[in-house]
């Protein structure tokens, strides 16, 4: 197989991988805790894949902790992650200072699709309203730090191409172009691996230990303007909570807030989802 029809092929199969992916996490979505997903022959009819890139992106979703494997009965729907909430205080830290590291994107994909289920249901959208989803390579002085998907829905941004979001800073571009102004968003971190695409972008193995950051952005209006999943290498990434405590022992949390914090021990970088 030559080098040309190689790339084809791997297009093709991460493009069938993606397919599943969402096709599943619309499932999740839609089904209770505890349910069963269907058989993987009912999967496979439906989807129209084999049987091994089907169990590839189950597998994934497993690892993820959405899906639970039970011997001799199936595949169900995991019981919900305990969420730890990190306290802002007077309100979140947008940035902080002593950045270290010049933070670049690369745009690896812009498509209009459909929002389906799942995306529809952070966006506030109906499953057949058209978003943007873009998938960024986020780099420090050139090298990859994170995977990160924007779907944003596609009247709030006309015109916008993906070659504005390696030139621009994406708040910036909603506020400058398009006089949206974000105030608000819900963020949740969680650990993950990287699946194979995201590795492979990453420069990382497969399966590599990592940070999941899932994102939904309000503006002035409380309308949703983004919903972001980025997915931050394990063994480059980490989480800093600055807390103001209690005097007199009692060690009582009056406020705080977090940032995240980059290459290096003790950098902390300006935040990078405002890039």
């Amino acid at each position: 197989m030559t080098d040309e029809a190689a790339d084809r092929e791997s297009s093709r199969t991460s493009a069938k991988r993606n397919r599943i992916r969402d096709h599943l996490l619309d499932l999740v979505e839609t089904l209770a805790n505890g349910d069963a997903i269907p058989s993987e022959r009912r999967l496979c009819t439906d989807l129209d894949v084999s049987r091994p890139t089907l169990r590839a992106v189950v597998d994934d979703l497993v690892r993820d902790g959405l899906l639970v494997r039970r011997q001799g009965q199936g595949v169900f729907v995991a019981q919900p992650k305990i969420a730890q909430t990190l306290t802002p205080g007077e309100g979140p830290v947008p940035r902080t200072a002593g950045a270290a590291g010049t933070w670049t994107s690369r745009t690896v994909d812009f498509a209009r699709i459909s929002a389906g289920a799942r995306v529809g249901r952070r966006l506030r959208l109906a499953p057949a309203s058209p978003v943007l989803r873009i998938t960024r390579l986020r780099l420090v002085d050139g090298q990859p730090m994170s995977v990160e998907t924007l779907y944003v829905p596609e009247s709030a941004v006309p015109g916008l191409t993906a070659r504005d979001l390696e030139e621009n800073s994406f708040y910036d571009l909603l506020e400058r172009r398009y006089g949206i102004g974000v105030t608000e968003a819900v963020q949740t971190i969680e650990p993950t691996v990287t699946d194979e695409q995201e590795a492979e972008l990453l420069d990382v193995p497969a399966h590599f230990p990592a940070l999941l950051f899932e994102r939904v952005t309000e503006d002035e209006r409380g309308t949703v303007v983004e919903f972001t999943r980025s997915v931050y290498r394990g063994d480059r990434y980490r989480i800093v909570s600055r807390l103001s405590l209690a005097g007199g022992g009692q060690g009582r949390v009056l406020s705080g807030g977090w940032a995240t914090a980059g290459p290096g021990p003790d950098a902390l970088p300006a935040d990078p989802f405002l890039s």
